[in-house]
Formats: C-alpha cells, structure tokens, sequence
C-alpha cells in the first residue's frame, strides 16, 4: 500500500481537526454555559470555564421543571417509534425486494415522496384526524405520525441492503423447508444487523428531536416530549439559558453516545446498501 506525501497527509489531518472543532464547538459552548452562573452567562465577556463551577441549573432542570417527565416521555415514544419502523419498514423491504412486484421502484419513489411534505404543510390536516381519532396527547398519536416520517428512510435503506444479499440464500433456505416470514426472520434480518441498527438509530433520533408535532399533538406534562419540555422553560419575561444548556446537555450525551457505540455498525449499513454485489 503506497504511503500518502506528509503534505497530503497533514492536509488531512488539519481538515479532520478542522471539522471536529466545527462540529463539537458547539457541544463544549452548551456543556459549559450548563456549569455557568446566570451572572457569568450575562457578563460583558464569556468565557469558556465555569467560574465558578455550579450544579444550580441541573438542579433547576430536573427538580423545578421536572425534565425527567419530559425525558421519559421521548424515550418511551422514541423507543416505540423504533420498534414500529423497524417491523413495517423491514416486511415492506423484504417484500419489494424479494417478491415479483411490479413497479417496485416506483412504490419506493412513491414512499420516499410522502417525507418530502413540509411538517407545516400537513400538521393542520393531521390535527384534525388526531382530533377526531381521540389521539391527541397521547403516546399513540405521536407514535403513528413518527412511524410516518421514518418509514420511509428505514424502507429505502433496508431494500438497499436486502437487495445485497444473494439470492442463491432463499433457495437453499426454501429447499430446508423455510417459509417465507421465516427466511425474513431467521435468515434475511440477523444478516442485515448492520443495517437495522443504521436505520433504528436514525428513526429513534427522528422521533427524539422532533418538535412541530409534539408541540401541536400534546398539552400536558405526562405525553410532552423533550423539545416541547424545553420550550416550556422560557416566560414572557426571561429566557433561562443555563437551565435550558443544562437540560439540551443531559439530552445530548444519550444520543453521542448511542453514535459513538454504533459507529461501526452504522458507517457499514449507510454503505453496504449502496453497493451491489
């Protein structure tokens, strides 16, 4: 393997810090204004370390505006969001990929095109159904309008990676005496891991920081989800920006590190679906 010119190689390296700094600035900004007095946040001249360091907003976040509630209700509807995206998503792959279906892409195409909708556009409409449902602030409205925009992200990204697998592995699958939902369960999804965590992650951080229809769908403290939580810190008259840095920072971490863990997995299923074998 030819080794790179130092040139290039420092090239690189400056471009990967430059993009880390770009990237986690923010972050470090937001974990330290957490730390800082309100005084300190106002003052004429910020600055990076907490002096002194103070644990009030954390204190104010969980115990004044009770961010636990707000925690556990985007945890519990992320989580089912997920689960509901990966069993749809994965049977409408499995089906256009596997099965005689004619205009296949075009139902992709079709499936692809409801997420291109603007959340403004369709939140009046989806209202009105909720409405008339008896859906609104519950777990269950949320859910289904999430299910929606995931969808079809996981069906695309899992058909792409379904569509690698060979299929000389159906045959001798068949020949064994495997149905159909049994190839899809017992041979098609643990060869596809890499792809259903790709897909999970990404639909669980969808429903995680969504907003519009939180914010339309729910009223009360037991069905709000996180970023409604947060919007309800601020009043008429202030803005509490460490509370809010504090209670953005406890919501972060889970996320980066759910990335950081599944980073492996992740990079593979975003590229092996775009390769056919």
């Amino acid at each position: 393997m030819r080794r790179q010119p130092p040139l290039q190689r420092g090239c690189l390296r400056f471009g990967a810090l430059l993009i880390l700094f770009w990237s986690a600035a923010p972050f470090v900004w937001q974990f330290s204004t957490s730390f800082q007095l309100d005084r300190a946040l106002t003052a004429e001249v910020p600055t990076l370390i907490p002096d002194p360091f103070t644990l009030e907003h954390y204190w104010n976040a969980f115990v004044g505006k009770e961010l636990h509630r707000y925690v556990w209700n985007s945890f519990v509807v992320s989580l089912l969001t997920t689960l509901s995206c990966l069993v749809v998503g994965s049977l409408a792959a499995f089906a256009l990929s596997r099965f005689d279906v004619k205009g296949r892409f075009g139902i992709l195409v079709v499936i692809l095109s409801v997420s291109m909708f603007p959340q403004i556009a369709i939140v009046g409409p989806l209202y009105l159904v909720a409405a008339d449902l008896g859906l609104l602030d519950t777990y269950a409205g949320l859910v289904i309008v999430y299910l929606a925009l995931g969808l079809p992200l996981v069906t695309w990204v899992l058909f792409g990676y379904f569509e690698t697998i060979p299929r000389e592995i159906d045959e001798a699958a068949r020949m064994d005496g495997v149905g159909v939902l049994g190839l899809l369960w017992r041979i098609i999804l643990p060869m596809s891991l890499p792809s259903l965590v790709t897909t999970g992650l990404l639909a669980f951080i969808t429903a995680w920081n969504e907003f519009l229809f939180a914010l339309a769908f729910t009223s009360t403290i037991e069905h709000q989800t996180i970023p409604v939580g947060i919007a309800n810190f601020t009043n008429q008259y202030y803005v509490p920006w460490g509370d809010i840095a504090a209670a953005s920072a406890v919501v972060t971490v889970p996320l980066i590190l759910l990335v950081l863990f599944f980073q492996r997995h992740i990079i593979e299923g975003l590229t092996q679906g775009g390769v056919k074998e």
